[in-house]
Parts: structure tokens; sequence; C-alpha cells
């Protein structure tokens, strides 16, 4: 199982970015996919995320409005679209994978991407 997350980058304040989540080894359409994020010195936050067959969206309440989640699950990905970044979104950001299997919960992480955000 791989979770391969890019487009991470420098990017001035006000910019934006579109980071992709590509998932393999997976029954894709089976997994709920999240977003999170650590910032040096703190903890991993959940940002956003959508349910397998899209009918649900969540944002934290500190991206809501800048941030949009969106998945293709016929090319096996997750798009966070973000726009109007602060310098406070500046953190490696983390895809995750979660499935209710047969009662048990499986989720798998990606290896992260950075997302530095100048003033």
């Amino acid at each position: 199982v791989q979770l391969q997350a890019s487009g991470g980058g420098l990017v001035q304040a006000g910019g934006s970015l579109r980071l992709s989540c590509t998932a393999s080894g997976i029954t894709f359409d089976d997994y709920a996919i999240g977003w999170f994020r650590q910032a040096p010195g703190k903890e991993r936050e959940g940002v956003s995320c959508i349910s397998s067959k899209s009918s649900r969206t969540y944002y934290a309440d500190s991206v809501k409005g800048r941030f949009t989640i969106s998945r293709d699950n016929a090319k096996t990905t997750v798009y966070l679209q973000m726009n109007s970044l602060k310098p406070e979104d500046t953190a490696v950001y983390y895809c995750n994978a979660v499935a209710n299997q047969f009662g048990h919960l499986v989720n798998y992480w990606g290896q992260g991407t950075q997302v530095t955000v100048s003033s």
C-alpha cells in the first residue's frame, strides 16, 4: 500500500497550491481520505477529509472557505486545493486513508509534502 503526497512547495502569502494524494494497493473507493498537517513544534492536526463516495467533506475551522478537498476515484487521487494561503499554513501535509473493514479500522499514511508560506 502506498499513498504518494505531492504538490507542496514555497508560496507567498495569498497564493495557492494544490496537493495531490495518489493511492495504490488499496480499493480506493472504500476509503475516506484525510489531510493532516504538522508544523514544527506542534502536534499533527486534521485539515480536511472526504468520504469514500465524496458525499461528505470536513474542514477545520482554520481552513474553511480557503481549502477545497475533492477526489477522483478513477485516478485513485484526492486533491486539496489551497487558496489564500497564510504563513500559519506552513507545515508538512500528510494524507491518510481509512476504512472500516469487517469491523476493524484500517488506515495508511503518506510520506508528507512540505508547504511553506512566506509573509
